[in-house]
């Protein structure tokens, strides 16, 4: 065993008390940012799973290769399918343990390839998910900018979006915009995380559909056949 599958065997769910109807299982990058959000969750409904380095790209690999990945293995059992591999079943026959899955990842590069893997791995070995609206994608905010005159505090999703705040917040009043780049989920305040990451009231998630992964495909060069 690598040292890559090792670490995700190690790795455990931090359960839901309730299953079914109106629960999720959030997918995260690592212990550190499992256990912050594991923090403000609601333990009733939500679940948190840890994934840990970057995961098999599935696209590519065989049936066999996805079917003993840990990574994959500890999915499907946390859904409560047993196997990896639903490219045949039109519907799941049972219903799944998580209404939702939702993909929250760090807002950096690696999040970003992270995620995108994953969004890999359910179009090709498990599209039920996303046929029914059942995979989620949360951004993590990258910025907090803070107008010490005004007051004023923003999120910022990207460097342009950034860009574009602080042209607004420097053209309402005078005095430098302090920047603050969060590094991870684990560096979010336990509000912050809370708020526009996981309480589904308030949070910007929203549907993972076929686009989103022809834009992955198209952005590492891979081939659409398996769609």
């Amino acid at each position: 065993m690598n040292a890559g599958r090792h670490a995700q065997a190690k790795a455990k769910l931090i359960d839901s008390v309730q299953h079914g109807a109106g629960c999720e299982l959030i997918l995260v990058e690592g212990d550190s940012a499992a256990r912050s959000v594991a923090n403000v969750r609601d333990e009733r409904t939500q679940a948190v799973l840890p994934l840990q380095g970057k995961p098999l790209n599935a696209w590519r690999a065989d049936a066999g290769k996805v079917r003993t990945n840990v990574l994959y293995l500890q999915l499907a059992e946390a859904l409560g399918v047993g196997d990896p591999l639903m490219t045949a079943a039109p519907a799941f026959p049972a219903p799944l343990r998580f209404e939702r899955v939702v993909l929250l990842f760090d807002p950096d590069a690696d999040g970003v390839h992270i995620e995108a893997l994953m969004l890999l791995y359910f179009a090709r070995w498990m599209p039920t998910l996303i046929d029914c609206g059942q995979l989620w994608r949360v951004r993590a905010p990258m910025f907090t900018l803070t107008h010490p005159m005004t007051g004023e505090t923003a999120q910022a999703y990207s460097p342009p979006h950034r860009d574009a705040l602080l042209a607004r917040m420097r053209a309402d009043a005078a005095g430098e915009v302090l920047q603050h780049r969060h590094v991870g989920l684990g560096s979010l305040p336990p509000a912050l995380l809370r708020r526009p990451c996981i309480d589904p009231a308030t949070r910007a998630a929203r549907r993972v559909g076929k686009e989103d992964v022809e834009a992955v495909l198209s952005a590492l060069g891979l081939d659409a056949a398996p769609w």
